[in-house]
């Protein structure tokens, strides 16, 4: 297939091209390398991607509406995967804009162009932030997600209203898969998985906020993929539901899956299997709640099982030693 991939010198973007690089697919990557974390990292995991004479990376941001037209026009997707995006639920305190500019405004240029090319899957990613103020759990995609706490999950739902509005008027088959705290090698600095390894190493405290009594549904990133990769088979059909449980719109080829194993862990449990892992102690700072964060994520699995089949989540202990070893690999880290 030929394969179009937003982001795909971020950490999911990343693998989800490696694993259709891998697959024999044809892939074209986008991503504008922005300095939001270390682009040494990114720059990394590119040339990784082009070592494939199958992949093709463009350089340029989403609001570069040309730029992107020309990479449409390049790739002739099959399958859109839209994975660019300013990430980061506390950033956006900080630069609101950037998150309205390339999760809103980008995105837009994504359904126009993608509206045009007519591939026979749009996939785009979401995130379980959008449930923000829900507070029954596990979530479900049937519930509402009307209450984001960050700006992070309001520009997401804004997108996902503004895909479901395409995929109804020109009958665009899309599906808005919904994260749940995806960790992994090749991860992102700015995420707790590495800012607790880091420190862990370098024997220096850490900031637990929530006083560590926060869970999140932690997803491996490979799960993730496969995930992906299986669900880029199974377009929405419009009018073929598969029970109450499916998030299939009444109107249109759309619909949205939670991407996560309905395990949740809580911060505690999290950092001592850090610490076991790495063999050291960790010394924890107790920090009150964050603005924009939520105290609990769960996912229902269940719509996904029923489009792809039940998937094997990997344990937390697992997932954790992989992202250590390609740490002290990646930064020749020593204990």
């Amino acid at each position: 297939m030929n394969v179009l991939i937003t982001g795909t010198a971020g950490f999911i973007g990343f693998h989800v091209a490696r694993r259709m690089l891998a697959e024999g697919h044809r892939v074209v990557g986008f991503d504008a390398f922005t300095p939001y974390y270390d682009p040494t990292l990114k720059r990394a995991r590119n040339q990784i991607l082009e070592q494939s004479p199958l992949f093709t990376s463009v350089e340029a941001q989403l609001e570069n509406r040309d730029e992107l037209a020309r990479t449409f026009d390049v790739a002739e997707p099959e399958i859109v995967i839209h994975l660019a995006a300013q990430a980061g639920v506390r950033y956006a305190l900080e630069d609101p804009e950037a998150y309205v500019s390339s999760n809103v405004v980008g995105s837009h240029n994504l359904l126009e162009l993608a509206r045009a090319a007519r591939p026979r899957h749009l996939m785009l990613a979401s995130t379980s932030s959008v449930y923000g103020g829900n507070e029954k759990q596990p979530f479900r995609e049937i519930d509402p997600a009307d209450h984001p706490l960050s700006l992070y999950a309001a520009t997401k739902k804004s997108m996902e209203a503004m895909s479901h509005s395409y995929a109804h008027l020109f009958d665009l088959p899309t599906t808005c898969f919904r994260f749940f705290t995806v960790y992994g090698p090749w991860g992102r600095p700015d995420m707790a998985l590495f800012k607790f390894v880091a420190a862990g190493l370098a024997g220096e405290p850490i900031q637990l906020f929530g006083n560590g009594q926060m869970q999140r549904d932690f997803t491996y990133v490979e799960d993730l993929v496969t995930a992906i990769t299986a669900l880029s088979e199974k377009p929405p059909v419009k009018g073929k539901r598969l029970g109450p449980h499916d998030s299939l719109s009444p109107v249109a080829p759309w619909r949205t899956v939670n991407i996560g194993g309905g395990n949740p862990v809580q911060l505690l449990e999290f950092v001592r299997v850090i610490a076991e892992t790495l063999g050291v102690e960790i010394d924890m700072e107790p920090m009150a709640m964050q603005p924009g964060d939520m105290r609990s994520t769960h996912a229902d699995a269940s719509l996904l099982a029923g489009l792809i089949g039940p998937m094997q989540f990997t344990p937390i202990a697992n997932g954790v030693r992989a992202f250590v070893d390609w740490y002290r690999s990646f930064y020749g880290s020593v204990d």
